[in-house]
């Protein structure tokens, strides 16, 4: 094997020096993500017991993890990932890249109808390092996450979607708010300063 790069050891002593990566393996989460999700849903009330919710790019889980324990017994966890994730009790799990009609008509199966309360999406390339790769990439994927939110949300519905600040993000909001009536950016706490990841958090989802 050969020898990591100055570069991956210095991430590497970051990573594990992070006060987030600690509390998260004290506290039994798959993830440092699940404290993003956490203080947005502190302060927005996203989650609630009884809710379906979809959970696009699960991997490792954390976020279905926090989900399946806000929505309770009577509610409902569907996630998604091309990566498998360990078993996750009352998540039901769909691996594959629901850009392909197989795992997309697979999604639509399990959620006929318009009966999601709440779209997640945590989603984000395999990053290069170059924001003009990158960008282009995560917008994407957004788009993606807000097209699919729009098929399955009940209207009233919510979706939370990872996005990068840049190129085309502020015509992804203007996309948004055509369907939904709050539309805002947020980064939480848990987002590393340096990066230049946001949330898109659009609430009341409204039919047009």
């Amino acid at each position: 094997m050969g020898r990591r790069s100055k570069s991956s050891d210095r991430w590497l002593k970051e990573h594990f020096a992070d006060p987030f990566v600690q509390r998260a393996q004290r506290e039994g989460w798959r993830s440092r993500a699940v404290y993003k999700l956490e203080e947005i849903d502190r302060r927005a009330r996203l989650l609630k017991p009884g809710q379906t919710c979809l959970d696009l790019g699960a991997a490792p889980g954390a976020w279905s993890q926090y989900a399946r324990l806000r929505v309770g017994r009577s509610g409902r966890i569907v996630a998604t990932d091309i990566l498998a994730i360990r078993e996750l009790a009352g998540v039901e799990f769909v691996q594959g890249d629901f850009r392909e009609e197989a795992v997309f008509g697979e999604l639509l199966r399990r959620l006929p109808g318009r009966q999601v309360d709440l779209v997640l999406s945590d989603m984000a390339p395999a990053l290069s390092g170059v924001d003009v790769i990158d960008q282009p990439r995560s917008l994407d994927l957004a788009e993606l996450a807000l097209d699919l939110a729009a098929r399955v949300l009940k209207p009233g519905g919510a979706a939370l979607i990872k996005v990068f600040q840049g190129a085309g993000l502020r015509e992804l909001v203007e996309s948004a708010r055509k369907g939904f009536a709050r539309v805002r950016l947020v980064k939480p706490t848990a987002s590393r300063s340096r990066s230049p990841e946001m949330y898109l958090l659009a609430m009341q989802f409204r039919l047009v």
